[in-house]
């Protein structure tokens, strides 16, 4: 199955531009491209730092990434 991400709703919720989001997660702007485009999938530990950076609970990750290796 083909990688989905639905992090740009979930960051555009947040309020925060890509910038913004890779700042606090300490990865590059092209990072969270690829990831929202669906190019790269986020390691666990990425994962859980964008979960937290846009406000989901631990619990909900799924809700970010589905389809991918790790869900």
């Amino acid at each position: 199955m083909p990688y989905q991400s639905n992090l740009k709703q979930f960051r555009e919720e947040a309020g925060l531009s890509q910038e913004a989001l890779a700042r606090r997660v300490g990865v590059s702007r092209q990072t969270i491209v690829n990831i929202e485009k669906g190019r790269n999938e986020p390691g666990v530990l990425l994962a859980l730092a964008i979960a937290g950076a846009v406000g989901l609970a631990i619990g909900a990750i799924d809700q970010l990434f589905r389809k991918g290796l790790l869900w």
